[in-house]
């Protein structure tokens, strides 16, 4: 027998791969789009997400009247004055620690008051934001309290905004306790307090859509949403307000039902239902535009200020009823922990939204948005949460194989009182932008 010529076996086979590659390709190429689509992949979309973060920083200055955060940089309209971007920053150790504690204030919720659980470290009390381009100055109760002298201030939201009421609280009351006038509804979803001395209403409304919705009950397990309806527990009072802190966005992530004018959109995780399964994100950015809408196109003559309170990450590692499901004691070094997909996009819709609302606003007096964006300083927090001592002393008999946790919420001191921190700063830069004005 001859010997085999390679040469004809590599025509042979060019020959065979010139006929196969085509109709591989073919299925192929499709499938590739169809996964895409299905299953995008999550390093794409985070570099993205990622990218907008760095390139849309809230800037505390922008108001309706006032340029974009793009051109405010190089406005005179704001001379001898300090331009800060908090997003950008870390958090650094601080002598000092908080303004008060869980005994000293009374409004802290149980699940909040950490030390007095129990929890064994207080490491988590002494570190302060410090933003790269500025200082963030300690809160100042006295200047609070003058600045919303005779106004009503309304936080509106899920368990979130309640958290953050009840911090702002504490740190106003070492000079003026609030007292308590109101209180209705399960687990005091629906509370007023009065500052006498400064005749000061502070408000809690409970509405974690904002828009009309139907929380899950024992005749069904999940939420319904009514996406072109804005919540009326809040919206019927709103000629009252003149501060509104809206913070949602956690309730988004559960089983739910969508309607927008009567009409079934779909669903979200809910395997029970023969609904159509659509993602939450599109839906998030509905029930914001129904609400920012519905404040802009309200009749009233009162002016108001609208402020959002950016997505504040969660931290479970594990299962979220092992000991330790949340178990850092020191916040993330800069650089160390990036804001993920889902909170980034979370963020972005909220910033897109209220930046749109700002300009659908733009020649109405008497109204002003602003982000108050505690995304990132707040994924850097994994250290500030309750963890098992939302429950007083969970290890009083040991360590236990289960023990819930909570590493949504903020231990009271703790890293929400920074938000406040930052809220006080907006209101003041309103202030003097107010007194310009006149």
């Amino acid at each position: 027998m001859g010997a085999k010529n390679p040469f004809k076996d590599q025509q042979s086979y060019s020959s065979l791969t010139k006929k196969v590659l085509p109709y591989a390709l073919y299925v192929l190429v499709p499938l590739i789009f169809i996964r895409l689509y299905l299953y995008p992949i999550p390093l794409v979309q985070s570099q993205r997400s990622q990218e907008y973060l760095q390139s849309n920083p809230i800037i505390t200055t922008s108001s309706s009247s006032l340029p974009s955060p793009v051109t405010e940089k190089k406005s005179k309209s704001i001379p001898n004055e300090r331009l800060c971007d908090y997003f950008n920053g870390k958090w650094v150790q601080d002598k000092l620690g908080p303004l008060y504690n869980g005994t000293t204030c009374s409004t802290i919720k149980d699940g909040q008051n950490c030390i007095t659980h129990g929890r064994p470290d207080i490491g988590y009390l002494y570190w302060r934001w410090k933003p790269k381009q500025c200082k963030l100055p300690r809160f100042n109760p006295s200047i609070f309290l003058q600045l919303v002298k005779n106004k009503h201030l309304v936080f509106i939201g899920d368990s979130m905004a309640r958290n953050q009421l009840e911090s702002l609280l504490c740190l106003v009351s070492r000079v003026a306790p609030p007292e308590l006038v109101y209180s209705n509804g399960e687990d005091n979803k629906f509370r007023r307090w009065n500052i006498p001395s400064h005749n000061i209403n502070v408000s809690i409304y409970w509405s974690p859509f904002l828009v009309k919705g139907i929380e899950k009950s024992n005749e069904f397990n999940y939420n319904k949403l009514l996406l072109d309806l804005v919540d009326d527990k809040w919206a019927a009072d709103m000629d009252h307000f003149d501060m509104i802190v809206l913070s949602v966005g956690h309730w988004f992530l559960h089983p739910a039902v969508y309607y927008d004018r009567d009409v079934l959109l779909g669903c979200h995780y809910c395997p029970d239902l023969n609904d159509t399964e659509i993602g939450f994100y599109d839906i998030f950015r509905k029930a914001f535009d129904t609400t920012l809408k519905a404040i802009t196109d309200r009749r009233g003559k009162n002016a108001i200020d609208v402020i959002v309170t950016t997505f504040s990450p969660a931290h479970f590692e594990g299962e979220w009823d092992k000991a330790g499901a949340c178990p850092k004691k020191e916040p993330f070094k800069e650089g160390e922990k990036e804001v993920q997909w889902m909170d980034a996009e979370m963020r972005k819709i909220q910033v897109e939204e209220l930046e749109k609302a700002k300009k659908n606003s733009a020649k109405l007096p008497g109204l002003r948005f602003e982000a108050l964006d505690v995304t990132k300083l707040s994924i850097m927090r994994p250290d500030g949460h309750p963890g098992p001592y939302m429950y007083p002393f969970p290890f009083a008999d040991g360590v236990k194989d289960r023990v819930q946790n909570d590493c949504v919420h903020w231990c009271l001191p703790g890293p929400i009182d920074t938000w406040n921190e930052i809220l006080l700063v907006i209101m003041q830069r309103w202030k003097v932008q107010s007194s310009r004005v006149r």
